[in-house]
């Protein structure tokens, strides 16, 4: 039966595709996009504590990813948040902050399992906060609100979404030799194309992106900041995604998606050397500056572990007590390395030189 986008998609084929996907132009993409991921990984090991891009390049995925559902907020809200009471936090912060927290947990389980049906619902459940289900046989329509018209109308009906997942989960665990950077950009597409919830399918299929990747071997930890580049060639994503699904162009699609993973992998990879160098000044600085007693590897890594810090959290990590850690804040505002702001009683201290940089 033809497509028509105004009727469920119930006959999406199945993966993998029958079309050719290695054609001369992707595999030698492929290649480009497979090195400039290389070399992100390499780079993410020259970091003496991985805590401290697992904590902030997610953190600037969670927040453009959100962006792209029209889930606005601020590096600055997101950071500051941290250190606040739950109560003390917007409702867009919150949700972003739930998108870490979600491909965290992802990346996680991949520990001792691999991607399945129960852990993409996992994930979409902590997206939304727990209410998260498979559709059924609710009328969901993907419309184009400015034209008025319908752009897309998904498969229906819980026993079809399962098979369909079930495949594609299938597809990127089985056995075979295609580049497992085009199998995630396939699964990319017929995940968006099954939609299997009836809110979040957008923030978690770019979270099994990443969680893809991982599982791969091709990342070692979840720091591909993919979705700077979809928010910057949004028309793009959402028509190559269309071509796919209405003229089979594949091409065109994994194409898109392997300049996506080039271009991300190598702004990241440059984000990643930058923050390596500002750790190292502020080392460097630390150790040169501040008084003997006061100095540590640790001070300083906290600093990079968490841009807003707070005398609770020197505590915590066993560097000083109480009374001490204040002292700690306090001389490093006066070296011009942190900042102080007070939020109700307490002061809460940023550290404007890594801020700076992770908003470039």
């Amino acid at each position: 039966m033809a497509y028509r986008n105004n009727e469920p998609y119930n006959d999406l084929p199945l993966l993998p595709p029958a079309a050719l996907l290695e054609t001369t132009a992707v595999l030698r993409r492929a290649i480009t996009a497979s090195r400039a991921l290389a070399e992100l990984k390499g780079a993410g090991n020259l970091i003496p504590n991985q805590a401290i891009l697992i904590n902030a390049i997610p953190l600037q995925e969670a927040r453009l990813s959100s962006e792209i559902e029209n889930i606005v907020t601020t590096q600055d809200a997101l950071f500051r948040a941290a250190t606040a009471a739950e109560g003390r936090v917007d409702p867009a912060t919150r949700e972003v902050l739930r998108y870490r927290t979600a491909l965290r947990h992802g990346f996680e389980a991949l520990r001792t399992r691999r991607i399945d049906i129960d852990l993409i619902l996992e994930v979409c459940r902590v997206l939304s906060d727990g209410a998260a289900a498979l559709r059924d046989a609710e009328p969901i329509l993907i419309e184009d609100v400015a034209a008025g018209q319908a752009v897309y109308t998904p498969p229906r009906g819980r026993a079809r979404i399962v098979a369909l997942l079930r495949n594609l989960t299938d597809f990127l665990n089985g056995p075979g030799d295609l580049d497992p950077l085009l199998r995630m950009a396939v699964a990319h597409y017929q995940f968006e194309a099954i939609h299997p919830f009836v809110d979040g399918n957008g923030r978690t299929g770019r979270i099994l992106n990443i969680l893809a990747l991982v599982q791969a071997g091709l990342l070692d930890i979840p720091v591909l900041y993919l979705s700077r580049y979809i928010i910057q060639n949004k028309p793009e994503y959402y028509r190559r995604l269309a071509a796919v699904t209405e003229r089979g162009d594949w091409e065109g699609w994994l194409l898109y998606m392997l300049a996506a993973v080039e271009e991300t992998a190598r702004w990241t990879t440059g984000r990643i050397g930058a923050i390596r160098e500002l750790f190292e000044a502020t080392t460097e600085r630390c150790r040169r500056e501040l008084p003997e007693y006061m100095y540590s590897r640790e001070l300083v890594e906290l600093l990079f572990v968490q841009p807003y810090v707070k005398v609770k959290f020197l505590v915590d990590a066993g560097i000083a007590k109480r009374q001490t850690a204040a002292v700690y804040l306090r001389e490093l505002e006066k070296l011009g390395i942190l900042q102080g702001e007070r939020h109700g009683r307490e002061t809460v201290y940023k550290h404007p030189a890594l801020l700076d940089l992770l908003s470039e």
